[in-house]
């Protein structure tokens, strides 16, 4: 079996969890047997992407949907990973795409968000939502089929299971601390207002993360440098070991963005054994359950008496063995092999 990984030029760049999504599924695919091959536009032979037997996309967003759309002219058939949620209603998500409709018979040149997500989903053979939270989405605000709809879960190295507290202590001297891995500057990652009831926690803290040019990251850099007790570090590789190393050694991971789908770092800091503080928005309680606790994003002082909730539990070994059985990227690939043998008639 050939398949063709293909994204919009920015993932490796930005990285993230759809690259390293990406990046593994893509191993661990090719452990299984399969041929997988990343698009490069410049450089693979039209004729092997026309070959191949499918091409999966990560992403159904404005800088894919030309992409998408010439897929479909040629006739080439395509699963997707939307990697999408919104915070807006079903019946909102629909009235926008009425909307969207009346508009192209009287105007043109007018697009939505929503369109080219719905537009790509209902070109695609499959849409592999990671959780059912963003599958209701798309089937109830974007009126995509029931049946092309399959939730593929997002995965997890067991390397963090292994995660060794020592490395990181030694090199940075901060232990049993707070810690956010993510980016800073997008507001839906929400770093100023979890910096700013950082401010009001007694406790060192931890960010790794690269900052962007946009978005919050002034304003953070202005709390930042107001509040000794916290550590930036501008970001480390998924596989770096120092990264496995912080997991490890902090007691509390949070991630309290606006939405997640579900949080990859937060997967990975709950195998490493940190106890977690994570939006509800997004799906993010088929994950982690009961074992994890959600404050309301948009409110400072809520996420300010989650983390100190979390800071006076006691650990959540559950959660560990939960993610370490459900979501290691060996079990994702092979659920996504299934797929790609339901699109291509091989399991009948």
């Amino acid at each position: 079996m050939k398949i063709i990984f293909a994204t919009h030029e920015g993932t490796p760049l930005y990285g993230g969890g759809p690259y390293v999504k990406m990046l593994q599924t893509k191993q661990h695919l090719e452990q299984l047997g399969v041929e997988v091959e990343f698009l490069n536009l410049w450089k693979t032979d039209r004729k092997k992407i026309l070959d191949a037997d499918l091409v999966h996309l990560f992403g159904a967003n404005f800088a894919v949907y030309n992409l998408a759309r010439i897929l479909t002219y040629l006739g080439k058939p395509f699963v997707v990973n939307p990697i999408i949620y919104s915070r807006r209603s079903a019946g909102f998500i629909r009235g926008v795409l009425t909307m969207d409709t009346l508009m192209r018979k009287f105007l043109r040149g007018f697009w939505w968000d929503y369109r080219f997500t719905r537009d790509i989903c209902r070109w695609a053979e499959r849409v592999l939502p990671n959780t059912e939270a963003e599958g209701n989405l798309l089937r109830e605000g974007m009126g995509i089929d029931t049946d092309k709809i399959r939730v593929i879960p997002n995965g997890v190295s067991p390397e963090f299971y292994r995660a060794d507290p020592a490395l990181f202590r030694q090199k940075y001297g901060r232990d049993n601390f707070i810690l956010y891995v993510g980016h800073i500057g997008p507001e839906r990652k929400n770093v100023l207002r979890l910096v700013q009831a950082l401010e009001q926690i007694e406790r060192p803290a931890v960010l790794i993360a690269p900052l962007l040019e946009t978005g919050e990251t002034p304003a953070v850099r202005e709390a930042l440098h107001r509040n000794p007790r916290i550590t930036l570090i501008e970001g480390l590789a998924n596989d770096d070991p120092l990264l496995a190393s912080a997991y490890a050694a902090c007691e509390v991971f949070t991630l309290p963005s606006q939405f997640e789908t579900p949080g990859r770092a937060a997967m990975e800091a709950a195998l490493a054994g940190a106890k977690i503080v994570i939006t509800p928005h997004g799906g993010t309680r088929e994950y982690f359950r009961d074992w994890a606790i959600y404050p309301d994003p948009y409110s400072v002082e809520s996420i300010r008496r989650a983390i100190l909730t979390a800071l006076e539990q006691p650990p959540q070994p559950e959660l560990r063995e939960h993610i370490k059985a459900n979501y290691p990227w060996d079990v994702i690939a092979r659920k996504t092999l299934e797929i790609y043998r339901d699109c291509l008639g091989e399991n009948s």
